[in-house]
């Protein structure tokens, strides 16, 4: 896996902060109903949150890994590749407002979530970094195509250490945005919510995608 992948991972967890803050701005905002706004709760919520990232991360790389070594290396991880690639093109015309480009990976998770979303309610509200860090663990698990397709590219790494460090990368872009939410809530999504911002975003992270499939392709014919 390419160093560049972490620092596209880290971009797109930044850019695609736009739909993260749209997205979650009001769940953010409900985590802290009743506590007074800190720092520290919203900084616990976010380790916790990106600690799941990471997890989830060490997993599908895991399972990519022994798929490829089950397979027989390069034909596998090709496909892997292609379809990592595919993903971001998705995310990117659903960050630009074609909402149903990933509809169908965050139906995938609503059936864990199902059962993880009601555990949330022991911690709310949260007064103490103590109630902080696990409810932020079980957000992570959140059906959000813009985590899954950043899974994606952690399962083509063929790799759990890789695939742990991809997704720490992209969770680490997405922190700025959403502590940020927590802290100054409205503004902040009003701002997420200007369409050419979402445009803007939007195509930056489906140019990732497209020059992934250049790439791969060009690999392809010097083969």
């Amino acid at each position: 896996m390419p160093e560049s992948s972490y620092l596209a991972l880290l971009l797109i967890g930044f850019l695609g902060g736009t739909h993260c803050v749209t997205m979650c701005g009001g769940i953010v905002t409900a985590l802290s109903m009743g506590a007074p706004a800190s720092i520290r709760l919203h900084l616990a919520y976010n380790v916790g949150r990106i600690a799941s990232y990471t997890a989830a991360g060490a997993l599908v790389g895991a399972i990519g890994e022994a798929s490829i070594a089950l397979s027989g290396q390069q034909p596998l991880r090709s496909v892997l590749f292609l379809f990592a690639n595919l993903m971001l093109i998705a995310l990117g015309f659903y960050l630009i407002g074609m909402t149903r480009a990933l509809a169908f990976s965050e139906a995938l998770g609503q059936k864990l979530w199902q059962h993880l979303q009601p555990l949330t309610r022991r911690y709310l509200p949260a007064r103490s970094v103590a109630q902080a860090l696990p409810l932020g663990m079980l957000w992570g698990w959140l059906p959000c195509g813009l985590v899954y397709s950043a899974l994606a590219t952690a399962l083509a790494s063929g790799s759990a250490l890789q695939g742990a460090g991809l997704m720490l990368s992209f969770g680490a872009g997405t922190l700025p945005n959403l502590l940020l939410a927590g802290l100054l809530a409205a503004r902040l999504q009003a701002y997420a919510r200007q369409p050419a911002v979402r445009r803007a975003c939007g195509l930056l992270v489906l140019g990732f995608g497209v020059w992934g499939l250049i790439n791969l392709g060009r690999q392809a014919v010097s083969t």
